[in-house]
């Protein structure tokens, strides 16, 4: 499991010019699956997510997480966070998870978080080509990754 973590102001979600998901002050999470993950890793993922202290507090630290100030989020599924481009100049996706599983584990992570958070997580459209939109805050952005 792999995340791109973005702490933002606001960010949307566009499919065939429909909005799908959108948030105000929250995370951002652009979720890969690998091939060999299981319900753990995204269990893990989730929690990390719901967790990882990356809001400030009153002195101006990053000593909140996502669940501490009642923020948001939007999960987009993408599965070329396992792109591998070390040989040649086309990356290879062979370790990114076969949609069907892809799928479900993104659901899990979703349902995961979600359960989490006091608003429901916001989400693309798993397969579908996106335009995603955010305003990233700080800036900052974090890898979060486990492998199975």
């Amino acid at each position: 499991m792999r995340a791109v973590v973005q702490r933002v102001r606001r960010a949307s979600v566009t499919v065939e010019g429909e909005v799908v998901g959108a948030i105000g002050p929250g995370l951002l999470i652009l979720l890969g699956v690998h091939e060999t993950d299981t319900e753990d890793e995204i269990d893990w993922g989730a929690r990390k997510c719901a967790r990882l202290r990356i809001f400030a507090d009153d002195e101006g630290l990053m000593n909140r997480s996502l669940q501490d100030v009642g923020g948001e989020a939007l999960v987009v599924s993408q599965f070329t966070l396992y792109g591998d481009a070390t040989k040649g100049n086309r990356p290879s996706f062979v370790e990114a998870a076969p949609p069907d599983q892809a799928d479900r584990l993104y659901e899990r992570f979703v349902a995961q978080l979600d359960q989490r958070l006091d608003t429901a997580v916001q989400t693309g459209t798993f397969g579908a080509m996106m335009d995603v939109a955010l305003v990233n805050d700080g800036p900052v952005t974090i890898l979060v990754e486990r492998d199975a």
